[in-house]
This record gives C-alpha cells, sequence and structure tokens, in this order.
C-alpha cells in the first residue's frame, strides 16, 4: 500500500505541477496534503526553492520541495526532540534522487543556466518544463515512500486510509 500512497503523492505533485505552479511548490503541497497539512504558507515558503534556488544554479527545486516535506513529516517541533529521523530522510532521498537522475543541481540536470537569457531561451525552446516535470513527480514519490516507511505505524494507517479515498 505504501506504493500506492506514493504513486497517489506523485500524481498529484504533478498535476499541480501542470496547473502552473513549480516544482518546490507542487512537491511540497503534494505531501502536506497527503499528511492532512494545509497551510497557504507551503507553497509561498517553497517558492524561493524553484529553479535552483531562485535560479541560482542550486539544487533542484523538486528535490528542495521533497525536503521540505520530509521535514513536515519526520522534523522536530521542540528542541529535545531528535532531528535524526528528518536527517536520515533526507541524506536517503538526496541519494535515491541522485542515483535517479544523477545529479541534484539545477543547471545540470537541465544543462542550462536559468539566470541567464540564453539558459531561460534554451529551457523554452527545448522544452525542459517536461524534464522539470518528471524531476517533481519522482521527488515527490521517492519523499513519500521514504515518509511511510519511517513514519510510526498510526501514522501509517492513516496515510494508508487516505491513500485509499484518492482515485
Amino acid at each position: 500500500m505504501d506504493s500506492q500512497f506514493a504513486l497517489n503523492v506523485r500524481r498529484s505533485a504533478e498535476d499541480s505541477f501542470a496547473s502552473g505552479l513549480y516544482c518546490a511548490e507542487s512537491v511540497v503541497l503534494a505531501v502536506a496534503e497527503a499528511l492532512s497539512v494545509e497551510s497557504d504558507l507551503l507553497p509561498k515558503a517553497a517558492t524561493a526553492f524553484c529553479s535552483g534556488m531562485g535560479r541560482m544554479c542550486g539544487t533542484c527545486g523538486a528535490l528542495t520541495g521533497a525536503i521540505m516535506g520530509v521535514g513536515l513529516a519526520l522534523g522536530r517541533s521542540e528542541s529535545s526532540q531528535s532531528v535524526q529521523p528528518s536527517y536520515t530522510a533526507t541524506q536517503r532521498l538526496i541519494r535515491e534522487f541522485e542515483q535517479e537522475f544523477g545529479a541534484r543541481d539545477c543547471h545540470v540536470l537541465l544543462g542550462c543556466d536559468l539566470n541567464t537569457p540564453e539558459g531561460q531561451a534554451t529551457f523554452r525552446e527545448s522544452r525542459l518544463g517536461e524534464h522539470c516535470a518528471k524531476y517533481t513527480g519522482k521527488a515527490a514519490e521517492i519523499a513519500a515512500h521514504i515518509i511511510f516507511e519511517m513514519a510510526n505505524p498510526t501514522v501509517q494507517g492513516t496515510l494508508r486510509d487516505k491513500a485509499a479515498q484518492r482515485p
């Protein structure tokens, strides 16, 4: 059932991306929705991470959105809590993303610098947004799979129920 949960999160992220949201926004919203977390602040907090952190050739926004989603699920809210679950999940997420795509930085994945007019033209002309859609979906799927695996049994039951409700 965790694969169904992960596929539902992937589809949700892909749908958000297709509707015009960007990579990090789409992934964090899909993961948050799966966790029953709702806030208008989520896409706002994620926006600056899109396009390789604001077009600065950094980490892919889909991956940073997935990391934010991991934080929502496994992060801490008090200093007495351990950071280790979130760190372990993040490290695994990055490794799996890199294994899948061969890199984690936006400019390497796309082959252009989105902070230049030439790079933006290449992005449009080569239809690289299709690649971004793929990165977005897969990052969300990987994050959801890891979250499901690392969640306690009570949370897993809730996630299973939620996955069964989505068409």
